[in-house]
C-alpha cells in the first residue's frame, strides 16, 4: 500500500510547535510521511530541524496578525497571500491526506490553501477562547480539537471536540538527579524554577532577579530567562542557575523542580499540572495580548492547580510574596492536582487527528 502524507503546520511560538513536535514521532510510528511547513524567521524552523532532520521542512511567507495599528498591517496581507500560493504548489505537490494545524500566523494561508487543494484540515486549540488565528482558520477547517471544556462554547458544536490536555511522553521520563545535577544543586534545599516562555519575559527576570538574595536563602533557583536575556553578573551567585532556553534539558529541570513560576501559556501550565508541580502563574497582560493567558490562568486558580499574580501588580514585594503563598498551599494544591483525568497521549492524538484524512 502506498504510503500516506500528512502535513503539521503551527509556528511564531513554542507553544505553537509543542504538539506537533509531541505527535510527530507517533506518526512516524504510524508509517506516515510527515512534512511541515512554517516560517523561515520562526521558532518552529529550529525547533523542528534539531529533534526531527530527515523530517521535509518548507519555509514559506507569513504575516504577523495584530490587533494594534501598525503600517505593517497594510503590507502582512499580501505576505500572507504570498503565503499561501506557497503553501498550495507544496500541497500540491506534497499530496497529503490531511493537514494538523496547531494555530500561530503562520498556519493561516497553509489552511486557507489546504481547502482550495481540497484536503481536510483538523485545528487545534490549547486556550480557553480560540486565538485570531484559529478564528480565520475555522470556516476552513474539517474539526478543531481543544484542551478546555470552557472553549467548545465559543465554536460550532458539530466540529468540535475536546480531547482534554495532550502530553508528550518524555516528559513523565524526566530524573530529578539528573536536573539537580545540571545546575550543581544538592537536594538540601527545594527547587524553584522560573520561566517567561520561549522568548523569555523581562518583567518576571527582573522581579526575579531582584529578589535572588532573599531568594536563594530558601530555595535552589532555575532560572530560564529566555535568548538574550543572560545576565553575567549572577554567574558566580550559588544556588541560581540560568538558561538562555532548553530542549531535551528540560524534562529533567522539571522533575528537579518544587515549585515553579511561568506564564500562563496553556501547553506549559498542562504540563506542569501532568506532573503535580505547585505554579505561581503570571499572566500576559491585557495590554501585551488578547488576554488568553489571564483566562488560562484564573481558571487554574479556581480549579485549586494555582496561585495567580496579575503583571500589573508585580512587583519586588508582591513577587516575593505570592512565593511564599505558594509554598504554604503545597500539599493542598498537590493533593488537587492528584485528582485529575488522566492526559491523553500523543499517539492518542495523532490517531484523532487522522480520522479526518481523505
Amino acid at each position: 500500500m502506498k504510503q500516506q502524507t500528512i502535513i503539521l503546520t503551527g509556528g511564531g511560538t513554542a507553544g505553537h510547535v509543542s504538539l506537533n513536535q509531541a505527535i510527530l514521532p507517533s506518526l512516524l510510528e504510524l508509517g506516515y510521511d510527515v512534512h511541515y511547513i512554517g516560517s523561515d524567521q520562526g521558532i518552529e524552523k529550529e525547533l523542528i530541524g534539531e529533534a526531527f532532520p530527515d523530517v521535509p521542512f518548507y519555509g514559506i511567507s507569513s504575516g504577523k496578525l495584530r490587533r494594534y495599528f501598525s503600517m505593517k498591517n497594510f503590507t502582512d496581507p499580501f505576505k500572507v497571500l504570498a503565503g499561501m500560493m506557497q503553501a498550495f504548489r507544496i500541497i500540491k505537490k506534497v499530496k497529503p491526506q490531511v493537514i494538523f494545524s496547531k494555530g500561530g500566523f503562520v498556519s493561516v494561508p497553509v489552511v486557507m490553501a489546504a481547502k482550495f487543494a481540497g484536503v481536510p484540515v483538523v485545528i487545534h486549540e490549547s486556550d480557553v477562547t480560540p486565538g485570531l488565528a484559529n478564528k480565520i482558520a475555522l470556516p476552513f477547517a474539517s474539526h478543531i480539537f481543544t484542551i478546555f471544556e470552557e472553549t467548545l462554547q465559543h465554536l460550532p458544536k458539530e466540529k468540535a471536540t475536546c480531547t482534554g490536555s495532550i502530553i508528550r511522553e518524555e516528559l513523565f521520563m524526566g530524573d530529578r538527579a539528573e536536573g539537580l545535577s545540571l545546575c550543581s544543586f544538592t537536594t538540601l534545599r527545594p527547587v524553584l524554577l522560573v520561566m517567561g516562555g520561549s522568548l523569555g519575559s523581562v518583567v518576571l527576570n527582573d522581579a526575579l532577579r531582584q529578589n535572588l538574595p532573599e531568594l536563594v536563602k530558601q530555595f535552589q533557583i532555575i532560572h530560564l530567562c529566555g535568548k538574550g536575556n543572560y545576565d553575567k553578573s549572577f554567574e558566580s551567585m550559588s544556588g541560581y542557575k540560568q538558561f538562555e532556553y532548553v530542549t531535551t534539558e528540560l524534562p529533567d529541570l522539571l522533575h528537579a523542580a518544587d515549585f515553579i513560576v511561568s506564564r500562563a501559556g496553556s501547553n506549559s501550565i498542562f504540563e506542569f499540572l501532568a506532573l503535580h508541580k505547585p505554579m505561581l502563574l503570571v499572566p500576559l497582560s491585557a495590554q501585551k495580548s488578547r488576554g488568553d493567558q489571564i483566562l488560562n490562568a484564573n481558571l487554574f486558580k479556581r480549579q485549586g492547580y494555582a496561585e495567580v499574580l496579575q503583571e500589573e501588580e508585580l512587583t519586588k514585594e508582591s513577587f516575593k510574596k505570592s512565593v511564599h503563598v505558594l509554598t504554604e498551599r503545597k500539599e493542598a494544591m498537590v493533593a488537587t492536582m492528584q485528582k485529575t483525568q488522566r492526559p491523553k497521549t500523543p499517539e492518542e492524538m495523532a490517531k484523532l487527528i487522522l480520522q479526518y484524512r481523505k
